[in-house]
């Protein structure tokens, strides 16, 4: 069963109308996917998106990748050092602060985000393939406003 199935006659009340709830299936569904089609590198979206803002913005601190990602200092800690400790990211001192390290991907990391890359551009292809270019914009549009409420 995928996250679009549910077992016949069973019923879910307020949850077809709440946002949320589709929100989360179709996380569900677009995870599942990423897992599938890039099953072999063993990365979460979440660790591919941390690799690719590594990887365009060489240096950056830890706070400041958890900031442009919305996720908390513990959370960045623990993403990074399972990074490392497959030598896809290296931490040094940073040249700016002493108090914090600059992040950059190791060769091993540049090597693995490169082939993953077209495998998720074509997870990409796949999840949007019912919508239009127009739908994909607005979609985009919608869940940003989503994600700025407090």
């Amino acid at each position: 069963m995928d996250a679009n199935d549910k077992p016949a006659g069973i019923k879910l009340g307020m949850l077809t109308s709440l946002l949320g709830y589709h929100l989360r299936r179709a996380q569900i569904a677009v995870f599942q996917h990423f897992t599938a089609t890039t099953g072999v590198a063993d990365i979460t979206p979440g660790q591919f998106g941390v690799l690719t803002v590594i990887n365009s913005n060489p240096g950056l601190s830890q706070t400041q990748l958890g900031n442009a990602l919305g996720i908390d200092r513990s959370t960045v800690v623990t993403v990074i050092d399972r990074l490392e400790s497959r030598d896809l990211v290296m931490r040094a001192p940073s040249p700016t602060d002493r108090r914090s390290h600059a992040l950059r991907l190791s060769a091993r990391g540049a090597a693995l985000l490169a082939e993953l890359e077209e495998m998720v551009r074509a997870h990409e292809r796949h999840i949007a393939r019912d919508l239009s270019p127009e739908d994909q914009a607005l979609l985009v549009k919608l869940l940003d406003r989503i994600a700025r409420t407090d």
